[in-house]
């Protein structure tokens, strides 16, 4: 074949020439880059590869990555894993062969990926979001995506996002505002982990985290601060008070210490705030985690003791009778799964106290219908987002709208089994959430989120806007 049939082929040579012309028209100081760069935006994108590999995450667990390829680019992205599962949230596949990772091997998930998913997918516009996730949907045939497995149809998802946010030549966060139809972007306040208990951590403390919320803060750049500092300072009091070995970190970077009671833990929480300066500045969050310490009706504090008194088990009134009376004492201003994930009725009667915000995690799972009975019936008024139990950034976009029509806040959360990838810093952003809940002011995984949002508020500029008071309704 000549140059001249190549050229007249393939028509190249009007769209050569209508790049020379842009080039003229715009007097590029560099012609041949210019054109190079026309030429680029004028071929439509696809995605023309997948492949996913099997990494760890934080805790040294097999997770998902993939990289998705379009002829703009690579772009990666890797699922994040909890520490246990729900019957009403999208499953990860695991291999369940006990001879590799103890049976939590991801060699599955992978293969679905780089066999049915990417020949599903292959051709398809990255922007086009919906589509992309409701392929994968189709494919899977499954509610739960038991087939391909939630772990391998979200870091495609993820990947497929980031790809078209790249096409667009616009920043992730902004790409995810489009889908979902927000024309406002706000900084979360972010919720920082400082103690940790329940099943993050062995100490005693039964439930799983005390945060701070520095919502009296300017920008989020001075709540990283805030948090900073408070978190470091609670690290000097708690080795003042139980040694050194207090601050061991827990799977998320919140401390350890071997404390005796919940309201210890807030009295160390508490000190450490006053001793920063900040006073009224900073709030208190609890993640209670109920369900891991209920046992038929009643819940025992003393769940994690080995010499259990037997005199610590609570009824769920008894519950929310403590938490009314922690409220009144400390700057508590959330509170997440008070109690089991079944218990409705006492989620509802203590919601109606209007104490706090009561979010609901593992009472949610995420999952869209349990949402909507739970706004339904007035249970909760926050949703805890974790993407990987919905399994699509689709879905999510979708569970974050039913939440917010409903006047709930929304926390944009992390998973214990953490990687470096910054995505949910994007998503909060995005979709406004004004609440984002990704561990400690330390470790890197969880310092991934906080330094991208970090960014993101640098490249906004004076058109930053960050949640503070309003972190509950954005």
């Amino acid at each position: 074949m000549s140059v001249q049939e190549y050229l007249e082929k393939h028509l190249l040579s009007r769209k050569i020439e209508d790049a020379v012309n842009a080039a003229v028209r715009a007097k590029a100081l560099d012609p041949v880059l210019f054109i190079s760069n026309h030429m680029r935006k004028s071929v439509r994108c696809v995605i023309t590869k997948i492949k996913a590999r099997q990494i760890l995450d934080s805790r040294g667990v097999p997770t998902v990555e993939v990289d998705l390829y379009t002829n703009k680019g690579m772009f990666r992205a890797a699922a994040p894993s909890g520490a246990s599962s729900g019957m009403y949230e999208a499953i990860e596949l695991r291999d369940g062969d006990n001879g590799k990772y103890l049976g939590k091997g991801v060699s599955r998930a992978v293969k679905n990926i780089n066999e049915k998913v990417s020949e599903a997918l292959v051709g398809m516009d990255p922007t086009l979001q919906s589509q992309i996730d409701q392929a994968m949907i189709d494919l899977d045939k499954t509610e739960n995506k038991g087939e391909l497995g939630a772990n391998a149809v979200l870091a495609v998802s993820i990947a497929a996002c980031k790809a078209g946010a790249a096409e667009k030549e616009v920043p992730l966060y902004k790409h995810i505002a489009d889908l979902s139809g927000k024309t406002s972007l706000v900084l979360p306040v972010p919720a920082f982990t400082v103690i940790s208990g329940g099943k993050h951590a062995g100490n005693n403390l039964s439930i799983q985290d005390i945060m701070i919320l520095p919502v009296g803060a300017n920008s989020f750049e001075e709540a990283v601060q805030m948090g900073s500092e408070t978190y470091h300072l609670l690290k000097a009091i708690i080795i003042e008070k139980h040694g050194i070995n207090g601050c061991n970190v827990s799977e998320d970077g919140g401390f350890a210490p071997n404390i005796s009671s919940l309201t210890e833990g807030l009295d160390l929480v508490k000190e450490a705030i006053d001793r920063a300066g900040y006073g009224e500045r900073i709030k208190i969050a609890m993640d209670v985690a109920a369900t891991n310490f209920c046992i038929g009706t009643k819940y025992d504090l003393d769940h994690k003791s080995a010499n259990k008194s037997g005199q610590n088990f609570k009824t769920a009134e008894d519950m929310a009778e403590m938490y009314t009376e922690l409220c009144k004492v400390y700057p508590i201003v959330s509170i997440e799964d008070p109690f089991d994930k079944d218990d409705w009725e006492h989620t509802k009667l203590f919601t109606s106290l209007g104490i706090c915000q009561v979010a609901g995690d593992d009472l949610l799972m995420s999952n869209p219908k349990r949402t909507e009975k739970a706004i339904d019936e007035f249970t909760c008024n926050a949703l805890v987002l974790k993407v990987n139990q919905i399994g699509t950034v689709t879905e999510a976009i979708e569970v974050v709208k039913l939440a917010k029509d409903a006047n709930w806040g929304v926390v944009t959360s992390h998973r214990c089994g953490e990687t470096e990838d910054s995505f949910i810093a994007d998503l909060a952003v995005g979709l406004s959430t004004g609440q984002i809940k990704a561990g400690a002011p330390s470790r890197g995984e969880r310092l991934a989120k906080y330094n991208q949002l970090l960014r993101i508020e640098e490249e906004l500029g004076d058109q930053a806007v960050y949640a503070g008071e309003n972190w509950r309704l954005q």
